[in-house]
């Protein structure tokens, strides 16, 4: 008997710490913000040799404001560049603010 109230004292602590641990998902943004960001991030201020992607976190602070949380890229010219052009930018799209979401983006030359 006394085994089994240890595993599942064992098994209670296991779930429960599982379950606090567990982070909030990011939520991915609709096509009208996506269309929005697309438009802040047009015309980049470097020579675009190749198509670059990554994908940008973000949250909306009380303004409206985009936070850029962080840059998925291993070109920090693209980092940079992503970071300049999108920070404390207001969306008019309404998305909840605090909450992180993520979008994809993808830099290409114009031939």
């Amino acid at each position: 008997m006394k085994k089994l109230r240890l595993i599942l004292a064992a098994f209670g602590l296991i779930l429960t710490t599982t379950l606090t641990a567990a982070t909030k998902p990011v939520a991915v943004v609709s096509s009208p913000t996506s269309t929005e960001i697309g438009e802040l991030l047009q015309n980049p201020n470097f020579l675009v040799e190749q198509e670059m992607q990554a994908n940008v976190t973000f949250v909306l602070n009380k303004d409206n404001e985009i936070v850029v949380l962080s840059v998925d890229t291993d070109n920090d010219t693209v980092d940079r560049y992503v970071k300049n052009r999108l920070n404390y930018q207001k969306l008019n799209v309404s998305l909840k603010q605090g909450t992180a979401y993520k979008v994809p983006i993808r830099i290409t030359s114009v031939k």
